[in-house]
């Protein structure tokens, strides 16, 4: 039995219809290495004999009555494997585009939290070497034959097609291949640590291995509530605050009204909300869509050469911030003042290191897409980066969250989006980015190549675009996940990457190495949790004091 973190268990109190809090991804195999296509009951025997090097995914919540504390996780006694899985057979002359449209469909749904929080979905039937380059499909009514345990089926919104993996195919017209389309939720992993996940679970050769029985297991026996009640209990001797959250939970209903009629006459700190206005800062509804665009790792290290003083990651940051301005003059959107980002930084060391669960650290930083030299902007950035005090000693989420409860962070996320603060005022940031290091060799799935992977994010309300950068065998994939409710156009976004990138690599030449006149103007990065946490903390003390009084 272990207790989930606050920062864990705050993803699950941040869960809502519109705004699902798992992570996802898509794994593109190409099979045409093995004699047959890999069979779906290959697939399952594989993953059994591999669940022994994830314990998370036999183990459920286990809710404390009366949210008197965190949950727990537990062993699931009533595990099984066909509950998490599904199998989807599309139609004959079935292409990559319908896979990325069933994909984002299946992606919509939250995961069921009466069993442990992931599901896979095997599909197979598509061809990887669909020539739609330029052409963003939309799936037939019929998506092909599904058999599945789980309750996710249809199709019903888009993802565009990767015209890079398109051209990488074209030699190999005919193969067929598999995906992987998997759930994993926030409150178990986080970016860096699915990506872990995922590394365990393949393979890093070639030839198939033979698959082993799974390892005995045996569940630990489920707690008694008597032995949860003691033990939240015994927490909330150690940490009183939790009791405050109790209480504020009990007056959330009373407090929002109040709220709302004194949310002009609290003070509001301006530095805090000075994120710009953006056509992606608008309440979400329920459904996804995901875009993604790769491109070489080496064209991204040149620029960085080029510049000389910035990281790689500042390069990715300049290229996603190029691309957001681009996109924001199509939308006829105002370019004046720059975009916010809220940039997740892993705290992970291998000294102390959980295998799964949140271990991280954010900091808010100004993207400077005010600045109109593409280049230039990369060395803004990474200004304005190292200025962040989490971009010299990172101070991890839980630290803070330890001292603030999940359920009070919740309300605060709830009270943001329902008083639609961001549209009344400023919001925090306009969109997280996070970048994710991948594996630069080649992982299999029993003789099976993973030639590429899409990844997904949660999105939250009145936030509705969200960037995750993936490196994978010399590549990167910007994967933008969108509430295309929200983000109008965002079939444009792979087409603006290449061209921003163009641009930058156009325009290095020109910046001198540490140029004087570049020098920063002031220190634009912020704390995430260091700030617009403890305001938010701050607005709801302030007010449930009053309402006391």
């Amino acid at each position: 039995m272990r207790q989930l973190s606050e920062l864990d268990a705050s993803f699950l109190y941040l869960e809502s219809e519109t705004a699902p809090m798992h992570i996802g991804g898509v794994y593109l195999f190409d099979a045409s290495n093995r004699n047959e296509p890999l069979p779906f009951s290959t697939f399952v025997a594989y993953l059994r004999s591999r669940l022994h090097v994830v314990p998370v995914f036999r183990q459920r919540l286990k809710e404390i009555p009366l949210r008197l504390g965190r949950p727990y996780w537990i062993d699931d006694p009533d595990f099984s494997i066909e509950r998490h899985l599904a199998y989807v057979n599309l139609a004959e002359h079935s292409h990559q585009s319908d896979l990325m449209a069933l994909a984002s469909k299946i992606l919509e749904e939250p995961l069921k939290r009466d069993r442990p929080l992931w599901h896979i979905t095997f599909v197979d039937g598509f061809s990887l070497d669909q020539q739609e380059e330029g052409v963003r499909r939309k799936s037939s009514s019929d998506p092909g034959r599904v058999r599945e345990n789980g309750d996710e089926s249809g199709v019903r919104r888009t993802l565009s097609s990767d015209p890079d993996l398109d051209r990488e195919h074209q030699g190999s017209r005919g193969h067929t291949g598999f995906a992987l389309i998997v759930k994993l939720h926030h409150a178990a992993i986080d970016a860096f640590s699915g990506e872990e996940i995922i590394g365990k679970l393949l393979e890093y050769t070639p030839e198939p291995r033979p698959i082993s029985p799974p390892r005995p297991w045996q569940p630990c026996p489920e707690p008694s509530e008597e032995r949860v009640m003691l033990q939240a209990g015994a927490n909330l001797l150690r940490t009183p605050l939790q009791v405050t959250s109790l209480a504020m939970t009990a007056a959330e209903a009373t407090a929002r009204g109040l709220i709302q009629k004194q949310l002009r006459k609290l003070p509001l700190p301006l530095p805090l909300f000075s994120a710009p206005h953006s056509p992606i800062n608008r309440q979400i509804t329920a459904n996804r869509q995901v875009v993604a665009a790769t491109v070489e790792l080496s064209r991204l290290k040149a620029i960085k050469a080029t510049l000389g003083d910035v990281t790689l990651n500042d390069v990715v940051l300049g290229l996603c911030a190029e691309t957001l301005r681009r996109y924001l003059v199509t939308q006829h959107a105002d370019t004046d003042r720059s975009l916010v980002a809220m940039t997740p930084i892993s705290v992970r060391s291998s000294s102390l290191r959980r295998a799964t669960g949140n271990q991280m650290s954010a900091m808010l930083l100004d993207l400077a897409t005010n600045e109109p030299d593409p280049a230039r902007r990369i060395r803004q950035i990474h200004w304005n980066a190292i200025a962040s005090e989490p971009y010299r000693e990172a101070i991890a989420a839980d630290r803070l969250t330890e001292m603030l409860p999940s359920t009070m962070l919740a309300l605060s996320a709830r009270l943001y989006s329902e008083l639609q603060i961001a549209q009344r005022y400023q919001p925090v940031f306009n969109l997280p980015i996070t970048n994710v290091p991948g594996p630069q060799v080649p992982l299999y799935l029993q003789g099976a190549r993973l030639i590429q992977q899409y990844n997904t994010a949660p999105l939250f309300d009145s936030m509705g675009l969200v960037i995750v950068a993936v490196s994978y065998q010399g590549k990167l994939t910007l994967n933008f996940t969108l509430c295309p409710d929200v983000v109008a156009d965002g079939a444009l976004l792979p087409d603006l990457v290449e061209d921003s990138l163009a641009s930058i690599e156009s325009h290095a030449p020109g910046v001198e190495t540490a140029e004087t006149g570049d020098s920063p103007r002031e220190a634009t990065g912020h704390s995430l949790t260091d700030d617009a946490l403890t305001f938010l903390e701050g607005a709801l003390r302030k007010t449930l004091n009053r309402f006391r009084g």
